[in-house]
C-alpha cells in the first residue's frame, strides 16, 4: 500500500517582491518591506545550492595598504554639481539623476558631457529618447560641441556595450535607463526586470573599466524614482533634480552619496541658452523695490547646509463669499493656517478670519522648514494692518501654537548670509549665539514681542528696544 508523502519545506514555493527582492513563504498583496502593492510573485521552490570555494581575483590587503588614489574625484566642470557630488565624479562611480519631464536633466548632463570632453576625456552620450539630430540641435544651442564627445542613439543594451568597446570613454551618459532593454530578458523597456538588467550590466562595465556613468531616471507621478527600488541600492549616487517648470530655478539634491554628504544642494538657472550654476542664488528670491510694501517679510532658509535669503509675501482682502479663500504658493498650506490661528489667538488680530488670505514666495522657492514661521506670521500681520515692516529686516524662527518663538538650527550661518547680502537687522529667537559685527539682532521670545516690530503707519525704521544685540 502506497503511503502519501507529505510536502516538505524544501518543496514549497517561495514568493519574492519584484520591486525590492524581499522573500517570504506565503503570498501577500502588499510587500511589508517596500510597501508596494501587487509585486509579490511566486518564483518556485527554493533550490538547495552549495557554492564551492573559488579562486580570488585579488588578495585581501590590510586597509592601510589599499591605494585610495583610484577613488579620487574628478571635477565635472560644473561647480554646483561638484558641490553636490562631493568634489566631482569618482572613476567607476554610477550616478542616477532623477527628475520630472522637462525639468532640465538632459540639458544639464549634455553640458557636463561637453565639459568633460573639453578636458580631453572621451565622453559617450547615449540617448534612447531622442534622435541623434535632436541632441545635436540642443548641443548647438548650449554650445556643447567637442571632438571628444561622441553621440549615439540606441535602445538596445548589447549595442550600448558595443559602443563602450569602440569608443572606450571615461564618462558615459545614458538618457535614460528606462528606455534601454536587453534582448535576453523578457518584458518591455522600463519594466522592473529590464531596468535591473540594464543597470546591472552598466554598473559592471563601469567598475571594470573605471568609467564614470551618469544615468537619467524617470520619476512617477508621486515623485519617486520609477522602476525597482533595487536600482537606488545598486548605484553609488542618487541625485534628485527639482524645479517648477514655470520658474527659472532648479535644485539638485543628494539623496544618496557613497563618496560624500547628502546635505548639499546645487542651484541652477534654466534659460534659453542652457543651464548655468548659481553660486549666489538669493537674488532670484528677492524683489528689489525703492519703498517698503506691506505684507512682505524676508527670511533665511537652509537648503542642506546652504543658507538662502527668501521673501514671503502676503495679501489680505475683504471676502465676498461666506468661506474666505486661503491660497498659497511655495508655502505649506497647513503652516500658513497655523500662523493665522496663532495671530488671531495670541496676537489678538481678529480681522483675519473673515478675509481672503493669499501668501506666496518669490522666485519659485519652496519654504517648508519651520524656521520660516516667523516671517510668514509677520508678513500676514503686516498685510492685515497695511503697515510695512522695517527695511533691511530678516525674521528667523519657529512659532509654536502657544505663541512662543523657538530656536532653529544654523542661526549663525543664516545671520552671516543675511549680513553678507547687506541686511542690517534681524528678528531671531533668544540666545542666537555669535552675532556678525555691525548687524543689529532683536531677540523675541513670543509673538507679542515679534509683532512689536511693526511700526506705526509711515514709520519704517528698525525698532530700538532693550532686546537689541550688536
Amino acid at each position: 500500500m502506497a503511503v502519501a508523502r507529505t510536502k516538505s519545506a524544501k518543496d514549497r514555493p517561495s514568493y519574492r517582491c519584484t520591486d525590492c527582492g524581499w522573500t517570504t513563504v506565503k503570498w501577500l498583496g502588499r510587500c511589508p518591506e517596500c510597501q508596494a502593492w501587487g509585486t509579490v510573485e511566486e518564483y518556485g521552490a527554493p533550490a538547495v545550492r552549495t557554492t564551492a570555494v573559488g579562486r580570488v581575483s585579488t588578495p585581501a590587503l590590510p586597509i592601510g595598504q589599499v591605494d585610495g588614489r583610484t577613488a579620487t574625484a574628478r571635477s565635472t566642470g560644473v561647480d554646483e554639481l561638484d558641490r553636490v557630488l562631493g568634489g566631482g565624479l569618482v572613476p567607476g562611480a554610477v550616478v542616477l539623476v532623477a527628475g520630472e519631464p522637462g525639468v532640465g536633466k538632459s540639458t544639464l548632463l549634455l553640458d557636463v558631457a561637453a565639459k568633460a570632453a573639453g578636458s580631453e576625456h572621451r565622453t559617450l552620450y547615449v540617448t534612447g529618447e531622442e534622435s541623434a539630430s535632436q541632441v545635436r540641435l540642443r548641443a548647438d544651442r548650449i554650445k556643447a560641441i567637442d571632438d571628444h564627445l561622441y553621440l549615439a542613439a540606441e535602445t538596445d543594451l548589447s549595442a550600448v556595450l558595443g559602443h563602450l568597446d569602440a569608443v572606450k570613454p571615461s564618462l558615459l551618459v545614458l538618457d535614460s535607463v528606462q528606455t534601454v532593454a536587453s534582448p535576453e530578458i523578457d518584458g518591455a523597456p522600463g519594466g522592473m526586470a529590464q531596468v535591473r538588467e540594464v543597470a546591472g550590466a552598466l554598473i559592471r562595465a563601469s567598475k571594470e573599466r573605471g568609467m564614470s556613468t551618469l544615468l537619467v531616471g524617470h520619476v512617477t507621478k508621486d515623485g519617486a524614482i520609477a522602476g525597482p527600488r533595487l536600482l537606488e541600492h545598486l548605484v553609488d549616487v542618487v541625485l534628485s533634480f527639482e524645479g517648477d517648470r514655470h520658474a527659472r530655478l532648479r535644485l539638485v539634491r543628494g539623496v544618496k552619496n557613497r563618496y560624500g554628504t547628502t546635505d548639499e544642494v546645487g542651484c541652477f538657472e534654466l534659460h534659453d541658452e542652457g543651464i548655468t550654476g548659481l553660486a549666489d542664488p538669493s537674488g532670484l528670491f528677492l524683489t528689489r523695490r525703492d519703498q517698503p510694501v506691506p505684507g512682505t517679510c524676508l527670511t533665511v532658509t537652509l537648503e542642506g547646509r546652504r543658507p538662502l535669503v527668501a521673501e514671503v509675501q502676503a495679501l489680505t482682502v475683504d471676502s465676498q463669499i461666506p468661506s474666505p479663500r486661503r491660497t498659497t504658493s511655495g508655502l505649506e498650506t497647513s503652516r500658513v493656517s497655523m500662523m493665522l490661528a496663532v495671530l488671531e489667538q495670541r496676537g489678538r488680530i481678529s480681522a483675519l478670519g473673515k478675509r481672503d488670505i493669499y501668501s506666496a514666495t518669490v522666485g519659485g522657492v519652496k519654504l517648508s522648514e519651520p524656521a520660516a514661521d516667523l516671517a510668514i506670521a509677520l508678513a500676514l500681520a503686516s498685510a492685515a494692518s497695511d503697515t510695512p515692516l522695517p527695511t533691511n529686516l530678516v525674521a528667523i524662527g519657529e512659532v509654536g501654537l502657544a505663541g512662543e518663538v523657538r530656536r532653529v538650527t544654523g542661526v549663525q550661518r543664516r545671520l552671516a548670509e543675511a549680513h553678507r547680502l547687506g541686511f542690517t537687522h534681524a528678528l531671531v529667537p533668544t540666545d542666537p549665539g555669535k552675532i556678525p559685527a555691525g548687524m543689529k539682532v532683536t531677540e523675541v521670545a513670543d509673538m507679542g514681542a515679534a509683532l512689536s516690530v511693526l511700526p506705526r503707519r509711515g514709520r519704517t525704521e528698525a525698532p530700538r528696544d532693550g532686546g537689541d544685540r550688536r
